[in-house]
């Protein structure tokens, strides 16, 4: 991938801690430290629950200093932990892994969504109110290797690029193709149909390549149209095909909730969420003794909690065991599996822990101006779909 020129649209006729529970120092006094192919390897599979190609990420890795990983989010009302959290560790992880992110504010993607019923004023209220979630959470933005990219700038700036792809797309596919693709805005095959679930998927592919993205990193959801970006390489034959790293997608807090949603403020924890919320949505939520899958608890200290301290404590009284510290998830999970861990130890600690994340992103809330402002906004929006 690193020997293959950027590719032109069709013509129009080091390794660092992951405890991150203070915000990682600047590049400056820090520099990254220099990992070896297999540590890089390592590092960037750890993100994803399913990579597409393993063997072309190594390739990737071996041959190209900086990849661009590319991600992408619709401004569309106040961000869970799900968005928060784990996206900050997960940049952490690609740029300490000497990634450059993109990080596409699809802003006119969220219009077409009819999310903040499509007012781009106020989904450009909420794209800044994102980015600074962000930065009090710990994201490493010292070391210029990640950049914000607003589609709408992005577009309208090299317009004569983008537009010829997306057409690009649109005559090779199929509306059947596309509407397979409908999951990635939230929506499913059976929902009614609209010109904007045939038009995005357009876009998002066409994006992939309108930001040389060597990786897709997204969620599981977002499968369907990077797996299309990979056959669109094929029908243009393009050799190098972006590489595909599917992170693992959080679930609600109730049962059965497999994605954490932001409609339902009781089953999601939000970024800026108080102390006293955060403990009352975890004491409320699914919970089963001796049960590990299908637990959001569990895979909260699995996917949050473990990546962001390298540890999990719990603390009890010697009565039930006195305190234990966990440094793998395998040993949590026998743990809870036999009954050494009570559900009540365990949410007393998890709600310990995801507190102990939230508080600088809480203590920036209520004393910078600027944010504590983009927040009571985002706060009086009403959230559409």
């Amino acid at each position: 991938m690193a020997t293959e020129a950027p590719e032109q649209a069709p013509p129009a006729d080091g390794i660092q801690s992951l405890s991150i529970s203070e915000p990682p120092p600047s590049s400056s006094s820090n520099p990254t430290i220099q990992m070896s192919l297999e540590e890089k390897y390592q590092m960037m599979r750890s993100v994803a629950e399913e990579c597409i190609q393993d063997d072309e990420l190594r390739n990737l890795l071996a041959h190209k200093p900086e990849p661009i990983c590319y991600d992408g989010f619709e401004p569309s009302g106040r961000m869970h932990i799900a968005q928060g959290v784990m996206k900050t560790i997960n940049v952490n992880k690609m740029t300490s892994a000497g990634c450059r992110v993109k990080i596409l504010i699809a802003d006119w993607f969220a219009q077409l969504n009819n999310k903040m019923g499509g007012d781009l004023k106020k989904i450009e209220t909420v794209g800044h109110y994102m980015i600074e979630i962000w930065k009090a959470a710990g994201m490493n933005l010292d070391n210029g290797k990640v950049e914000f990219v607003w589609s709408s700038e992005e577009i309208n700036a090299r317009s004569h690029e983008y537009w010829p792809r997306v057409m690009d797309i649109a005559r090779k596919y199929t509306v059947k193709r596309m509407t397979r693709c409908g999951q990635i805005m939230g929506r499913n095959e059976l929902d009614d149909i609209n010109v904007a679930q045939i038009l995005y998927p357009c876009m998002q592919c066409a994006d992939i390549f309108f930001l040389q993205a060597d990786i897709c990193q997204m969620g599981m959801d977002q499968r369907k149209v990077n797996v299309l970006a990979r056959e669109y390489c094929d029908d243009i034959k393009k050799k190098n095909k972006p590489i595909i790293l599917s992170h693992h997608m959080l679930p609600g807090l109730k049962q059965g909730q497999e994605k954490m949603s932001k409609s339902d403020v009781s089953s999601s924890i939000f970024m800026e969420d108080e102390e006293a919320e955060v403990n009352l949505k975890i004491k409320k939520a699914y919970c089963p003794p001796n049960v590990v899958e299908g637990n959001p608890c569990m895979e909260y200290v699995k996917y949050l909690i473990l990546p962001w301290f390298n540890e999990f404590i719990v603390e009890r009284s010697e009565k039930n065991g006195g305190n234990k510290t966990f440094k793998s998830f395998e040993e949590l999970a026998a743990d809870y599996e036999s009954g050494e861990l009570h559900p009540t130890d365990l949410k007393s600690a998890l709600s310990k822990a995801l507190n102990k994340i939230l508080e600088p992103v809480r203590t920036h809330f209520k004393n910078d101006k600027t944010a504590k402002k983009l927040l009571q906004s985002v706060k009086n929006y009403r959230v559409t779909r």
